[in-house]
């Protein structure tokens, strides 16, 4: 890590520590703009290091996780504490795998010096912010004018993010009545964690969230994530609504890309899908939610002052990409309002 790190024109390792003990001492005296952290280390684990430093010293945290089960369900855990992003560490050649991950671990960790922490340091300390959520969008969808728009097969929710998404994802559908149209989302993250996410999502949900499959149909209150190193977009078989996974090339040099999923739906829903930009380092995704306005869908952007990185979406928005920019707590209030227009027989423009 230290080779990588300082293999950087823009970058440089100014201290390590054994243990979280040490560190701790380090943090204070250098004052670094990011920390890398292993999740199993001695004298202190890095979850119950992470949840101090985050209610003490907030700072920017890129996660070092083990490709388990376990490592996986503890990272899900250290993106709630406010964790930025995360990186693998491979189970063998660990010297020689890291250093095929060099831009990647570069680019991550740019990602998290710019990263707004003040944002997830409230989320953490103030997780009551997402059932508030949950009660303004429960309170819209019990109005007469509602009736059974959610229930419309035809329409789908396709939603993209990167870095910070988890929880920007957790936010959204969590805030979502159980009978909302089908959803598909594209999260960037490596195989053997999107599992975990899923379940974790489906325990907090009233919606089922899964991981997505090849070749299942779509139902509504159902949301499907994209398995790490599968693309997942959607097709048609008959008048149903259909997922495809495989493992083409990556796309914006990530599987699953946003760009695969958006692209997809602008293809096959048109007008008949609500297409989400969340926050998320670089640009992809941009591209294709702006195919799915053109091909009639409805749009939105996650606007800066809520994203964890504002990368994605500014690209959305500077291809005029999204009909809407929202703050993240208002997302999906405006899903469900345009789903209530949209079955009221009301056009939106």
């Amino acid at each position: 890590m230290t080779e990588i790190i300082n293999s950087q024109p823009d970058m440089e390792v100014v201290a390590t520590a054994p243990d979280p003990l040490v560190a701790r001492d380090l943090i204070k005296k250098i004052n670094p703009d990011v920390l890398t952290l292993d999740i199993e280390m001695p004298r202190m684990d890095g979850l119950e290091f992470l949840e101090k430093l985050m209610r003490l010293r907030p700072m920017p945290v890129l996660m070092v996780s083990t490709l388990t089960e376990r490592g996986s369900e503890i990272t899900m855990r250290a993106l709630e504490l406010g964790a930025v992003d995360f990186v693998t560490k491979p189970r063998l050649g660990i010297r020689e795998a890291l250093l095929d991950y060099t831009d990647l671990i570069a680019d991550k960790i740019r990602a998290a010096a710019s990263a707004k922490i003040q944002r997830l340091l409230v989320k953490t300390v103030a997780p009551g912010s997402s059932t508030d959520g949950v009660k303004n969008v429960s309170a819209i969808a019990q109005t007469p004018l509602l009736g059974s728009a959610l229930m419309i097969t035809e329409k789908l929710i396709i939603i993209g993010a990167s870095t910070g998404g988890t929880e920007a994802i957790r936010h959204v559908l969590e805030s979502l009545p159980p009978d909302s149209p089908g959803i598909l989302i594209a999260q960037h993250m490596p195989p053997g964690f999107t599992k975990s996410f899923a379940q974790r999502l489906d325990s907090l949900c009233r919606i089922k969230v899964k991981e997505a499959v090849h070749g299942e149909r779509i139902l509504p209150g159902h949301a499907y994530i994209a398995p790490g190193g599968y693309h997942l977009s959607l097709t048609r078989s008959g008048a149903n609504y259909v997922t495809h996974v495989d493992q083409e090339e990556p796309v914006n040099r990530h599987r699953p890309s946003v760009d695969v999923l958006f692209d997809s739906a602008a293809k096959y829903a048109g007008k008949n899908a609500i297409g989400v930009i969340l926050t998320g380092m670089g640009r992809d995704g941009a591209a294709g939610l702006l195919k799915m306005r053109q091909a009639g869908a409805y749009t939105l952007a996650q606007d800066e002052a809520s994203c964890v990185v504002f990368g994605m979406p500014r690209e959305a928005i500077m291809l005029n990409a999204a009909n809407e920019v929202k703050p993240l707590a208002e997302i999906s209030s405006s899903i469900v309002m345009h789903l209530m227009s949209f079955g009221a027989g009301r056009n939106r423009v």
